[in-house]
């Protein structure tokens, strides 16, 4: 980490083929195997800091492609390079044994700030 890290809301959002599963051999069983793979893999990450996440699943219903989104998790990172490396993640995390990676049933967006710090005038 270096003396100011970037803070970083990771918003994610679940689109309709999620909605629309079983389909193509994939269950929703396996998207969330591979969301599950998603947020541990973010945490993981070199230069991330966890500092906590939020689901509104229960009071959210249905797809969201912005804000208000499903989920977010909240992360201080050393970089934009490591902000690039967590959204990727998405494009590569394979669901189920099928050839879809994650992208297909999810949106991530990453708004990156700093911490909120009273200011000397």
């Amino acid at each position: 980490m270096t003396d100011s890290p970037l803070r970083v809301l990771f918003c994610i959002g679940i689109n309709q083929n999620f909605f629309d599963l079983p389909a193509g051999g994939v269950t929703t069983g396996d998207v969330w195997t591979a969301f599950v793979g998603l947020m541990d893999g973010i945490k993981a990450l070199d230069g991330i800091d966890f500092i906590g996440d939020i689901d509104d699943d229960s009071t959210m219903v249905g797809p969201s492609d912005s804000w208000p989104w499903t989920c977010y998790l909240l992360a201080d990172a050393d970089s934009h390079d490591t902000v690039k490396s967590a959204c990727n993640l998405v494009r590569t995390i394979p669901v189920g044994t099928s050839d879809w990676k994650l992208w297909k049933f999810l949106k991530i967006e990453a708004r990156i700030g700093r911490a909120l710090t009273p200011r000397q005038y």
